[in-house]
């Protein structure tokens, strides 16, 4: 299993429409192929910055199974509006 982890700037003032847009886009996450959980951190010192986690079967199942699906559109539709920049994406595993 590994997380992906993506780091996300919002545009000022659209950190409430982001965090809806995260939570409407949750079913799409868990019914995806190789997801096993999803969740989002906010930054308390810089409150435009949020870091979505999401707990992946393996790499590919993100980057190839999930990029090609419906769901990604679908995620994309609820949120990319509120980007201010492309996010950093990138996959951790636990090791300690």
């Amino acid at each position: 299993m590994v997380t992906e982890f993506a780091e996300i700037e919002v545009k000022p003032g659209m950190e409430a429409a982001f965090i809806e847009g995260v939570e409407k886009s949750k079913p799409a996450f868990l019914r995806s192929t190789g997801c096993h959980g999803v969740g989002l951190v906010r930054s308390v010192e810089t409150p435009l910055k949020f870091v979505l986690q999401v707990q992946w079967e393996s790499v590919e199942a993100h980057m190839v199974t999930f990029r090609a699906s419906p769901e990604f559109q679908e995620w994309r539709g609820n949120v990319g509006h509120c980007f201010a920049a492309p996010p950093h994406v990138w996959h951790g595993e636990t090791v300690a």
